[in-house]
């Protein structure tokens, strides 16, 4: 049995230290980067047409984050009788991409940078927003890589294409995606409600491969089969905005929309996704913390992201014994 950090050194409580993601090591030479995991910052919120504030939610996560770290060997699933992210998953944390105010095209190409980094060390680029237009430079940054499939967990559709010369904000991301040679398809979950994408927009992500469905569709076909849908052998780049969770989970967003999805449908959702995917890459969006003072949003996609996490290692080991 793996010997946890109880047993010798510094108790190292939660609120104790610096909030790293998961209190792992901060990585500042990108060019060393050697591990299985680089969770990447992205604390940009200028494409948001609604509240802002999402620029606190890389902060606000690595510190809900630390909750999870009291320094077990693995964190152990009496559920699953699994003990996941154990010592040999190696995860750093490199800081955050730099945003320069105002400037979206910069801002943009700064995070598809960072991404391009874990890539070339054959990490897992896990970014942490930021609004959602940081999912824009993290595809970007695939275009040497072998096709996707993204998986997106949303409340909204995210496909205009052009809004008074934008191009490249909030509910832009899955437009651009779709455009990409080496993004397959997309299936876009938990989309709901009044939409700030218009019945041509949803149109046009059909007509380019999409596949929408409903917190409600889901709930009637059910998780496993909604996962199924994901075409068999696609590498995967999952991204899941906050508010795809329903606001009385997740009330620390900048666009909530009642009717979303509850903390084990997405988990189980995840959970079938790593055991028949590979997952290339991950982004978690929308977290805006000041709309949330009890700290709940930014736990919720802290544990999300660990589990997530937690799944895929567990499958890789899975799979590599196969």
């Amino acid at each position: 049995m793996a010997e946890h950090g109880y047993n010798s050194g510094r108790l190292n409580l939660p609120f104790v230290g610096i909030a790293t993601f998961n209190k792992k090591d901060y990585l500042a030479d990108w060019d060393a980067l050697d591990a299985d995991v680089a969770i990447i910052g992205a604390p940009y919120d200028f494409g948001a047409q609604f509240r802002a504030g999402a620029r606190f939610g890389p902060r606000a996560v690595r510190e809900a984050s630390t909750l999870f770290s009291f320094g077990h060997a693995g964190a152990y699933d009496h559920e699953d009788d699994v003990t996941y992210l154990g010592p040999d998953v190696h995860i750093v944390d490199m800081g955050d991409a730099d945003i320069i105010h105002t400037d979206t095209i910069q801002s943009h190409a700064n995070i598809e940078y960072a991404v391009r980094k874990a890539l070339a060390a054959n990490a897992l680029p896990v970014t942490i927003g930021g609004d959602h237009s940081i999912n824009i430079p993290c595809i970007n940054a695939f275009d040497g890589e072998d096709d996707i499939h993204i998986l997106q967990i949303d409340a909204h559709l995210d496909f205009v294409d052009e809004r008074h010369g934008v191009r490249f904000g909030h509910g832009n991301p899955m437009r651009r995606a779709a455009e990409k040679p080496y993004v397959s398809g997309l299936s876009q979950f938990g989309i709901r409600n009044v939409s700030s994408t218009a019945k041509e927009g949803y149109d046009a992500a059909r007509g380019m491969g999409s596949d929408i469905l409903s917190v409600r569709q889901i709930r009637k076909m059910g998780v496993e089969a909604a996962a199924a849908r994901i075409p068999a052998g696609a590498r995967v780049y999952v991204t899941i905005d906050i508010d795809g969770f329903d606001p009385s989970i997740a009330p620390g967003t900048g666009t909530p929309s009642h009717g979303g999805f509850l903390y084990y449908e997405v988990l189980e959702l995840l959970q079938c996704v790593a055991q028949n995917h590979e997952i290339a890459g991950i982004d978690l969006v929308e977290v805006a913390p000041d709309y949330d003072h009890t700290g709940g949003t930014a736990i919720l996609a802290a544990q999300i992201l660990l589990n997530f996490l937690g799944f895929i290692f567990h499958a890789r080991k899975s799979f590599d014994a196969e």
